[in-house]
């Protein structure tokens, strides 16, 4: 069988400045023959990276990390308005998960008014994928058994079912990003704590 080679990379998306390069290996075994044997593998900080050259490749990951990168000299507004751009292009080609989990990175930014971002989203069309989002979670949390509500009432339990299936698909999206290496402990954590308290009042 044909074996595939994997290009070895790990990526910082930390707000941390480096005083010094990150090793790029770590060995894991010795042998009296090859002495030290060490693991390879390329670094990329993406703190180190401009925000203004990330924001004009073409893959729609690279403008999401301009984000994350040095933003100086850059406008804000421009950098959301070109990820929504790229968004709005290849919607029909992203899952609900996917532009959810856009949704909450652009989110994380906090730079650009809340006005300014529904004014932005309206201008690329990008202003219905909320709702597409919020309904997916919904009924997401509807087949995870959220049920309870609806033996009260029907309009007080699909108010309940929503809230709940919202909070329950937020909390999944910061966990996907921790795993991804996006948010750190202490940041999944902040996030987190207050959501799972919603969710248990909700559950009282």
């Amino acid at each position: 069988m044909k074996k595939k080679l994997v290009w070895s990379i790990v990526i910082y998306t930390d707000e941390a400045v480096w005083r010094k390069p990150v090793p790029d290996q770590f060995c894991y075994d010795f042998s009296l023959t090859h002495q030290k044997q060490c693991f390879h593998f390329d670094v990329i900080k993406v703190k180190a990276e401009k925000s203004g050259e990330l924001i004009q490749k073409h893959s729609l990951l690279c403008k999401l990390l301009a984000l994350k990168a040095n933003d100086e000299g850059t406008v804000p507004e421009q950098l959301i308005y070109a990820i929504y751009h790229a968004t709005a292009l290849l919607k029909e080609q992203l899952t609900a998960d996917q532009l959810l989990l856009i949704e909450q990175w652009v989110d994380f930014y906090k730079k650009v008014p809340e006005p300014v971002l529904k004014q932005i989203k309206q201008e690329v069309k990008m202003e219905l994928v909320e709702t597409t989002i919020s309904e997916h979670i919904y009924n997401q949390g509807k087949a995870e058994g959220k049920t309870e509500g609806l033996l009260e009432g029907e309009a007080k339990g699909k108010t309940e079912g929503k809230a709940e299936g919202l909070l329950e698909g937020q909390l999944a999206a910061l966990e996907h990003l921790h795993r991804q290496g996006i948010l750190s402990k202490a940041q999944r954590n902040a996030m987190v704590v207050p959501l799972r308290q919603q969710l248990k009042q909700l559950r009282r």
